[in-house]
């Protein structure tokens, strides 16, 4: 899964594990809590609890893997991806692609492509060792069975075309090349609504919580998309700055009252001058309204 929300040096309630390829990767105090009750819930199994916490590592491994594909891909676009967190839910890549729809597609769809990648691995090895090691041990076998399973598992149900999952995602991504930003972030969040209300009924079915507690997750972000969506969709009908584009993004700024001076004071930058009429203070760096990326004044100019 991933996030575009804004970076931030630590993650709340997370400990720092390590820093690789310029990603610090947390891990949220839960995921140790949630591990201990599945395995133990797991009990039976494996004839030994070594196996056990070998397939929870071995699902930490996997989830790994998927986010650091998002944050290298975002990188790969020019955009900035330097953290990870691991969570019971899974994981957040939380990155910040160029707001293109191509730099946006490859930065989700790089994630899911790491499990793609995975499967003649890990399949591969459970024909191997069935080939070669016919006498291991029976709990050897049933582990690699699972994290062939678990890693298809993931795949799969992170490309259900559900706001705000991967596949949800790359639907929005896909979309957004046909019918402009605003109605693709709509179609998708409309779709994750609707996704997500199959899954709370499917869970109360089966009465599993914590797939009650992931849909309404999904309804969340689902509805923080839809109202993103309409605040976009009113941005862009507003008349726009002749001449300015954003670095990042491409779009024209919009005119009217969308910067703030650090002294409290609202204005239009781009009919000002970058000068504040509050304190009298020049702006150097600009924040993009659409995509929200600050460049550098003068780099807007098209």
């Amino acid at each position: 899964m991933t996030s575009a929300n804004p970076q931030s040096a630590s993650s709340p309630g997370a400990l720092r594990l390590f820093r690789l390829a310029g990603v610090d990767v947390f891990l949220h105090w839960s995921w140790a809590i949630v591990a201990l009750i599945e395995i133990q819930f797991r009990g039976g199994a494996y004839e030994s609890q070594f196996w056990n916490a070998a397939e929870y590592l071995t699902l930490f491994f996997i989830v790994l893997l998927h986010e650091f594909g998002h944050a290298l891909a975002c990188r790969s676009v020019g955009g900035q991806a330097n953290r990870i967190l691991l969570w019971p839910f899974g994981g957040i890549a939380f990155v910040n692609p160029p707001r293109r729809p191509g730099a946006v597609l490859w930065s989700i769809a790089a994630g899911p492509l790491v499990n793609v990648a995975l499967i003649p691995i890990t399949i591969g090895a459970v024909v191997a060792a069935n080939a070669m090691l016919p006498s291991a041990p029976k709990d050897f076998f049933h582990y690699l069975d699972m994290a062939a399973t678990i890693n298809i598992v993931l795949l799969v149900f992170n490309m259900l075309p559900i706001y705000p999952l991967d596949g949800g995602q790359i639907l929005q991504a896909i979309l957004w090349f046909f019918i402009g930003l605003p109605r693709s972030l709509t179609v998708a969040a409309v779709i994750g609504l609707l996704g997500a209300a199959a899954v709370i009924v499917l869970a109360a079915l089966r009465t599993d919580a914590w797939l009650i507690l992931l849909a309404l997750l999904g309804a969340s972000r689902s509805l923080q998309g839809l109202k993103q969506a309409k605040t976009l969709a009113r941005m862009f009908a507003l008349p726009r700055h002749a001449g300015q584009r954003c670095p990042s993004c491409r779009e024209a700024p919009p005119i009217g009252v969308f910067w703030k001076c650090t002294c409290g004071v609202g204005f239009d930058t781009f009919a000002r001058a970058r000068i504040c009429p509050g304190c009298g203070g020049v702006h150097e760096l600009t924040g993009c309204p659409f995509c929200g990326a600050t460049s550098p004044a003068l780099a807007w100019i098209a």
